[in-house]
């Protein structure tokens, strides 16, 4: 019986890297992608085949760059033939990003267009394309943010993509709800990562403050969510579609 695959993007570090971990603990094996971090990448895998015994890949993947997806499914073709002796596979996530932290008044086109390639027109371009490759009863998990719910000055481009991203989410798991493909889409709260140039990590008064503002009284770590997605893609959430699911320890409530 074949394993089920899960395609993980942006997963050299942070939240994909754990993920990716959590994925290959529950069995299932793993592609990651990564953009420029090679050798990080590389690292993760040979991290889930040790720890896990799972199989595993990485493939570069640009999603700011809709033109390359083309070049990089027919990668992930070959990936699947020659590593894991099939042609689909069952779990999208699209996991890759990037903040830019700018007040609304001071957003330029240059930084909005950033966003809107690699945060919308990427996930939704590379699921399309994506589609005749994933199998039927499998899943996509797209990934927002807290700050669609509540609003921190600075993050109104970031964030209205991420909006973006959870209509999308809905209208994805409408539309594919014919082949059994289930689309959710999940929130993280503040995460001490180096998202952002880290600064919820590196800023102690800025980490003190959020830890306030959580009912669970910190700010969240990588292996809070990846565990979330793992869940997510698998058979125990069959019944869970169209959902934004957040996992921020009650942020700003």
């Amino acid at each position: 019986m074949q394993n089920k695959i899960a395609l993980i993007t942006g997963g050299s570090r942070g939240l994909g890297k754990d993920m990716a971990l959590a994925l290959a603990a529950r069995g299932r094996d793993i592609i990651i992608t990564y953009h420029s971090q090679q050798t990080e990448a590389e690292a993760v895998v040979r991290e889930i085949r040790g720890k896990t015994g799972r199989r595993a890949a990485a493939l570069q993947l640009n999603v700011a760059d809709a033109a390359s997806f083309g070049s990089f499914f027919d990668a992930v073709k070959a990936t699947l033939r020659d590593t894991f002796q099939t042609d689909k596979f069952h779990y999208l996530v699209n996991n890759a990003g990037i903040g830019i932290y700018a007040a609304y008044a001071q957003t330029t086109p240059e930084q909005f267009d950033t966003l809107l390639n690699i945060q919308f027109k990427g996930p939704f371009f590379l699921t399309q394309q994506a589609l005749p490759l994933i199998e039927d009863g499998g899943a996509v998990v797209n990934i927002s943010t807290g700050l669609t719910r509540f609003c921190q000055p600075g993050y109104a481009a970031y964030a209205a993509m991420k909006g973006a991203m959870e209509t999308l989410t809905r209208y994805q798991a409408k539309e594919l709800g014919a082949r059994g493909i289930r689309v959710n889409i999940m929130a993280p709260g503040a995460i001490e990562t180096d998202f952002g140039g880290g600064v919820v990590r590196d800023n102690a008064e800025l980490n003190k403050h959020l830890a306030s503002q959580t009912a669970l009284g910190r700010v969240g770590l990588p292996d809070d969510i990846g565990s979330v997605v793992a869940f997510l893609c698998s058979d125990d959430a069959k019944w869970v579609n169209a959902q934004r699911l957040e996992a921020s320890g009650g942020m700003f409530l």
